[in-house]
């Protein structure tokens, strides 16, 4: 079983935060595993591997357009989070599914792909890369974290994917997404040609979560994140 949180628009540090006291509860198994899915302000974000070359603009310029430059501790380079992105935090216990980081990589893939399927969407791995492809260019980036557990051993994700919905794609050209010059960004609007309703969007993630998984889906209630 998990618990899934629509928390709505979200500043970035505020739903880290979450995550940290979140995962701290779910250790404690005084939580049962969360699927926080989102939305943030326009945020750029830096992981562990990130390069700072990959920043497109100067300090000062990401202010100007009102973008929050982040440095976190998730995998993965450089990433841009914004309205009309739907961002999933998967914080689940994976003792019960062997601690397989690799295995948990290509589970979040497939649970993108099987939602995609139901608007004709074909998503795709591609070789070499994480994340989920259309036509080789990326409609969803992945970037999680694994933590250790200090009552339960074992790992609890955090950070998780980020799905282009209707998002302002322009925003991209501020970095050079995941370091990967080579191939673009898409989304879901793109591909279609139209707006989707972020809420059917939620529905398919929420029941691939509960197809690939193998686990049950239990709704908190849905109200917005209060600062």
């Amino acid at each position: 079983m998990f618990v899934v949180k629509k928390l709505g628009l979200v500043p970035y540090q505020a739903a880290w935060d979450l995550q940290k006291e979140m995962i701290q509860k779910i250790d404690r198994e005084s939580y049962s595993d969360q699927l926080l899915l989102l939305e943030h302000p326009h945020t750029v974000t830096l992981g562990r591997g990130s390069h700072q070359e990959n920043l497109l603009l100067r300090e000062d310029q990401y202010q100007k357009r009102e973008i929050e430059v982040v440095e976190i501790d998730r995998g993965g380079d450089v990433t841009y989070h914004g309205p009309g992105q739907l961002v999933g935090y998967p914080l689940f216990h994976l003792s019960d599914r062997g601690n397989d980081a690799h295995q948990y990589l290509r589970d979040l893939e497939e649970v993108i792909i099987q939602a995609l399927k139901e608007w004709g969407i074909q998503g795709a791995r591609k070789e070499g890369y994480t994340g989920v492809w259309v036509n080789h260019v990326k409609i969803a980036a992945i970037g999680v974290k694994f933590n250790r557990g200090r009552v339960r051993r074992g790992y609890i994700t955090s950070h998780g994917f980020a799905l282009n919905v209707n998002t302002d794609l322009s925003y991209f050209q501020t970095i050079i997404p995941c370091g990967i010059s080579e191939y673009g960004v898409t989304s879901i609007e793109q591909v279609l040609g139209e707006k989707v309703e972020m809420e059917q969007v939620m529905k398919h993630i929420i029941r691939g979560f509960e197809t690939v998984f193998d686990s049950k889906a239990i709704s908190d209630m849905e109200k917005k994140y209060a600062e």
